[in-house]
């Protein structure tokens, strides 16, 4: 056998996307690479797999700084967009959009992700975030089904089915070590067991249900058969989770990353958590990810700035404030511009990362100096779309920015056409 029919037949021999490299007592995990796919599929560049990326701030962008004044292709780059003029053809900024019904000014951090209009005392149930509606469906192919982050605190925009916010994990170093190194086996063993004990107890759960099922009406033996088919999907997850546990985790070329100890340095935090973001798409350990930048109330310790960015975000419009929120609002998409660049330098398959990944910049701030929540400032980078420069809707009556959403998830691969209050998917956006 010819050596390159050789190597196409072991690759062909992999189980699974996960293929595990072993020799000289090191065991090294695979990204995907073009060459699993079979052969029948070999120039399908929709097999690669689909990921989506939100950075959420908590405290808005000024519009004005923002939004192009003229729309289309052809626009002209506005103050925060020059430094990612290398990167027009593959991102969108979208103006005039907001989640219809939500109010609440900062209490809306919890809607940004989810679009429910969860009202301004905080006790209204939220529903599930974008994030993990791709991973409740999406994320089993993965170690970690999401990442959920923050640049510093115990909060998130990212919810579950029963409006549970989960909290992220807010440490690079802590995130690069659950990624990529390895417990001991022991501790393996100890992981898969307690997964293995909690699917015999939900096993016994299911059995005393199902003794009850004869003694009810029809309309309990209904809610009850619901309770069976969420058992079981916690069941197959559970098997999914043990067998990840087993499993060696990926080795990467980096080192871990040092903790940013300064509270208000959230550009070099946003950096740091990037950098470690990228090695996770690129080692396939998640697809979804988010990373949260709530507002801190330090002075960002960047040149030009003496005030805190809290203080600064409510400007009155004044000059000076508003001079100096230019400057960290600039670093800040600069920055993901900055992780838009390094996704698209990063081959995948046939393609780039970023090809393969939407990433979204937003905010549930449209003007944080005055909490209001409309003309939500919104970027959208790669995922293989037709993207369409300047997409400007009516910035008095806005249009619905979870129509986005639901093109993420059908650009991930879900066959849905309606999530909160979409009417559809976005207007001129392909």
């Amino acid at each position: 056998m010819a050596l390159n029919q050789q190597v196409q037949f072991n690759f062909r021999r992999a189980l699974d996307r996960r293929t595990v490299l072993r020799g000289s007592g090191v065991a090294m995990s695979l990204p995907w690479l073009t060459a699993m796919q079979p052969s029948f599929a070999a120039s399908d560049k929709s097999a690669a797999p689909k990921r989506f990326v939100a950075m959420t701030l908590g405290l808005g962008l000024v519009a004005e700084n923002l939004f192009p004044d003229d729309k289309g292709v052809q626009y002209t780059p506005s103050p925060y967009l020059k430094p990612l003029s290398d990167l027009r053809a593959k991102l969108t900024v979208v103006s005039g959009v907001s989640h219809p019904g939500v109010k609440g000014g900062h209490r809306a951090e919890a809607s940004i992700l989810t679009a429910s209009p969860v009202g301004t005392s905080g006790k209204a149930v939220n529903s599930i975030s974008i994030d993990q509606l791709m991973a409740k469906h999406l994320g089993d192919a993965t170690r970690f089904p999401s990442l959920v982050l923050s640049t510093s605190g115990s909060s998130s925009p990212c919810y579950t089915e029963s409006g549970a916010m989960i909290p992220p994990e807010d440490s690079p170093s802590r995130l690069f070590a659950k990624l990529f190194v390895d417990e001991s086996k022991d501790q393996r063993e100890q992981q898969a067991g307690r997964v293995r004990q909690g699917r015999s107890i939900m096993d016994l759960v299911g059995e005393d249900a199902k003794s009850l099922q004869r003694d009810l009406g029809l309309g309990d033996r209904d809610r009850l058969d619901a309770y069976f088919t969420s058992v079981r999907q916690l069941e197959k997850r559970m098997e999914e989770t043990e067998k990840w546990a087993k499993r060696p985790k990926p080795k990467v070329d980096a080192k871990m990353p040092r903790d940013i100890n300064d509270p208000s340095d959230i550009i070099a935090k946003q950096k740091t958590m990037c950098d470690v973001i990228k090695l996770a798409l690129l080692t396939d350990s998640a697809r979804f990810i988010s990373l949260h930048i709530p507002g801190a109330g330090g002075v960002i310790p960047i040149e030009g700035v003496d005030e805190g960015y809290h203080n600064l975000s409510h400007h009155g419009k004044d000059e000076e404030k508003l001079a100096q929120l230019a400057i960290v609002e600039g670093a800040i998409v600069a920055q993901w511009g900055e992780f838009i660049r390094d996704l698209n330098r990063s081959e995948d398959g046939d393609a780039t990362l970023l090809d393969h990944t939407n990433v979204l910049l937003t905010s549930n701030l449209g003007n944080a100096s005055n909490h209001d929540n409309r003309n939500m400032p919104v970027l959208v980078a790669g995922g293989g779309m037709r993207h369409a420069g300047h997409l400007a809707f009516d910035r008095n009556n806005n249009y619905p920015l979870p129509n986005l959403f639901v093109n993420f998830l059908q650009n991930v691969g879900m066959e849905i056409d309606q999530f909160a209050t979409s009417t559809g998917t976005m207007n001129g956006l392909g």
